[in-house]
């Protein structure tokens, strides 16, 4: 069964479910029984930035009906699914006009997700120089009566590394409300770093061929292997086998799933994973760097 619901009723059925006013500037809403379980934070750091942070599954898939609407920049980051069977997508979408649509969330799996708003008139004082911004990149801030840009892909490291910080925020007061206003912008900022990157890629050369279902699934494995062997990955070929797909496409789906090439992905994977050793506090330079496969600690 899928529950359908306009853009109205969905945010109208929040208006009683506030739990929690931690401040003027931030409150947490439940998700109401009906529906499914979990929460939505609700995170002003400064006017014209709204930052809701979501948790939650849905007892049925849910579509929710969008009319045409004035639209300020967004951005979106989730993991769906449980650990070990979860995925990751994000999206990015410009300031102008949003047609009619609708939007489909599926029930059952757990969700975990970003969504920032931010108002054109922030996002420029941000970028200073507007003229500053690579042509490439104008399409963010289109008039009202344009049909807003939109983005999606799959999340690099360094991007799930600052959704985690986000997450886990520690602090409390005038230093949270800061630190998450910069964890939004550096958020941004990797977003239009590999928009860019995108864009000039597609210019220099014609545009990649898709892929098949099965193929994104086979790209997803090759992941997972590198992650689960960081100290002895295998070669590309072998790769490449051990997920029965060629080298080749391997080596494309690489770029157009993760953004990167294997190598890319492996080597953010590893400094990801040492920054997480080190912060811990319980090992070495020394060690974190034979952790995660480096053979020393000058290589690392």
């Amino acid at each position: 069964m899928t529950i359908t619901l306009s853009q109205a009723d969905y945010w109208e059925m929040f208006e009683t479910t506030e739990t929690d006013a931690i401040s003027d500037l931030e409150s947490v809403f439940a998700f109401p029984a009906w529906i499914g379980q979990g929460h939505y934070r609700s995170i002003s750091p400064r006017e014209g930035i709204d930052l809701n942070v979501e948790d939650y599954y849905l007892n049925e898939d849910v579509v929710v009906t969008h009319p045409e609407r004035s639209h300020p920049l967004e951005y979106t980051f989730e993991q769906i699914g449980s650990a070990g069977k979860s995925y990751q997508r994000y999206g990015l979408y410009g300031s102008g006009l949003a047609p009619a649509e609708q939007w489909h969330t599926p029930g059952g799996d757990r969700i975990i997700g970003l969504n920032v708003h931010i108002e054109p008139a922030v996002f420029e004082q941000w970028i200073g120089d507007m003229e500053a911004l690579p042509t490439a990149l104008r399409p963010l801030l289109r008039s009202p009566d344009q049909k807003y840009f939109n983005h999606a892909g799959t999340p690099l490291p360094s991007m799930h590394s600052v959704f985690q910080q986000i997450l886990h925020c520690p602090y409390e007061g005038l230093t949270r409300r800061l630190y998450l206003e910069s964890k939004v912008w550096e958020m941004m900022t990797l977003l239009i770093d590999t928009l860019s990157d995108n864009l000039n890629n597609n210019d220099a050369s014609p545009m990649p061929s898709a892929l098949k279902p099965s193929d994104v699934e086979r790209i997803y494995c090759a992941g997972e292997i590198l992650r689960s062997r960081l100290d002895n990955p295998p070669s590309l070929i072998g790769l490449a086998r051990l997920v029965q797909i060629n080298d080749h496409k391997l080596k494309v789906g690489f770029r157009q799933v993760f953004g990167t090439t294997v190598f890319g992905y492996l080597h953010n994977y590893r400094m990801e994973k040492s920054r997480q050793l080190l912060e811990s506090g319980d090992i070495t330079v020394t060690h974190a760097a034979q952790v995660v496969g480096f053979t020393s600690r000058s290589h690392f």
